[in-house]
């Protein structure tokens, strides 16, 4: 990941989504000059127990605004209800017209087969864009795209249809701490609505800086685990994690895509 400035553009459903999958990558790039962009597909107005609505998404817009501060990356959020969106036609356009106004390199976003109803609707739309990104008569105020961007997908644990398979390893060991800062930011959601819908609310420690170190340690551990499951394939010097698995629907993701957007792996 050297040489030409380069444009990351993680696509997301909602708010914190972007930075809790590929916020090390991020940091990453950004570390190195690159331009990072982090989008929310939905205003996350529905993701907590007492708070809702525009109280709610004004909230998490400050919050997200925070976390792209850490690392010096932006965010849009778009004001589409959580819980609600769908792979419209109109949705399709506003796809088409962000990838073409931001012209990515390499565009991260959700498995088609997530278990969030907003995260598979983000996916299908990226999908759906992706080669329309290129056709003039499509979306035509907006110039299209010479060629795709590569696309790859965001990690999760789901098994069924098909299992997530990495197509690239990133050593995350030196921006570590970085994701866990863009994290905190995110006050609404791993402090309060995520520990009440997991039911260990009253785990949640008081102070600030107790609650930063228990998030820290959840992180910590997730990375930390990602690593241990790879560990036949990334070498044994690599203690924190982030993969990422190639689309097909974008430009190729092979040999030289690899070098050219994503940092050396030296975990061997």
């Amino acid at each position: 990941m050297v040489g030409e400035p380069l444009r990351l553009l993680i696509v997301g459903a909602h708010p914190d989504d972007a930075e809790y999958y590929a916020g090390g990558l991020a940091a990453l790039y950004r570390r190195a000059g690159h331009t990072v962009k982090m989008v929310s597909f939905t205003n996350g107005d529905a993701g907590h127990f007492r708070m809702r609505g525009p109280e709610l998404a004004a909230r998490r817009r400050a919050e997200a605004e925070s976390a792209a501060a850490v690392i010096g990356g932006t965010y849009e959020i778009l004001d589409l209800p959580d819980g609600k969106l769908q792979p419209t036609l109109e949705n399709r356009w506003r796809m088409i017209r962000l990838l073409r106004e931001f012209q990515p390199d390499l565009v991260l976003t959700h498995r088609p087969c997530d278990y969030h109803p907003d995260h598979r609707a983000v996916s299908q739309l990226v999908q759906d864009a992706a080669y329309l990104v290129t056709v003039p008569a499509v979306v035509p105020e907006v110039p299209h795209l010479a060629s795709d961007p590569v696309i790859a997908y965001l990690p999760d644990d789901f098994r069924k249809p098909y299992p997530f398979e990495p197509t690239v390893f990133v050593a995350v060991d030196e921006v570590v701490h970085q994701i866990v800062d863009m994290l905190h930011c995110h006050a609404s959601q791993f402090y309060e609505w995520l520990p009440y819908n997991r039911g260990i609310a009253d785990q949640v420690p008081t102070t600030d800086e107790e609650r930063k170190a228990w998030l820290a340690r959840q992180v910590l551990d997730r990375l930390e685990r990602r690593a241990d499951r790879y560990r036949d394939r990334i070498g044994p010097k690599v203690r924190y994690l982030e993969m990422f698995e190639a689309c097909e629907y974008g430009s190729p993701l092979d040999e030289a895509a690899k070098n050219r957007l994503f940092p050396p792996f030296s975990g061997r």
